[in-house]
């Protein structure tokens, strides 16, 4: 089957992928943009995770300033080498996370930083709320696993929705750029200031 050069050059516009990947992603959908998108951001996620054990030592401080000088945000974005760290789109990730620092107000980085006793607290409000709605106590626990993960889904930022591409998490975003750039990225820390 023979692959239209400008649906190669969109899709590698669109996934960032190498042209050679593109092309044999549409090879083995028959065409289908969307499959092969899909087929791209899956391999993109194994090299991702792949990379993910490698050493990051260089990055950047991004900032942001809402346009109303009453809140700011620093954030702490690494990686693996200097050259990324001065890349444009490497760049463009930490204005973005500082930016949906100040829009979002996340208090911590990933569910393994959210204390246990805030943890326990919120699970304790969340039966409480279920008691009184008389829920049976069987599917209580699944309910509390849910909404728990809707809390982490507002207080962390890898979980917090992109506000930038609502259906896209933050956790997936730094992801599709380790693939793109092909180093590790992580967010090491991130402070918010308000007025």
């Amino acid at each position: 089957m023979k692959i239209d050069n400008k649906l190669i050059k969109e899709l590698r516009e669109k996934t960032g992928a190498g042209i050679v990947d593109v092309k044999k992603a549409l090879e083995e959908t028959k065409g289908d943009a969307k499959k092969a998108i899909e087929a791209l951001r899956k391999k993109g996620e194994e090299i991702a995770a792949k990379k993910q054990t490698r050493e990051i030592s260089q990055g950047m401080i991004a900032c942001y300033v809402h346009n109303d000088n009453k809140s700011a945000s620093l954030v702490e974005l690494n990686c693996e080498t200097d050259f990324v760290a001065k890349n444009k789109e490497f760049k463009e990730l930490g204005k973005n996370l500082a930016m949906q620092v100040v829009a979002m107000d996340p208090q911590y980085l990933s569910p393994e930083n959210v204390p246990d006793e805030v943890l326990d607290k919120e699970k304790e409000i969340i039966k409480e709320q279920l008691e009184k709605e008389n829920k049976p106590a069987e599917i209580i626990d699944k309910i509390v696993k849910g909404k728990i993960n809707k809390f982490y889904e507002e207080v962390c930022l890898l979980k917090q929705s992109y506000i930038k591409e609502d259906k896209k998490k933050i956790e997936d975003l730094i992801t599709e750029k380790i693939a793109k750039l092909g180093e590790n990225i992580k967010v090491s820390r991130f402070v918010k200031y308000s007025l």
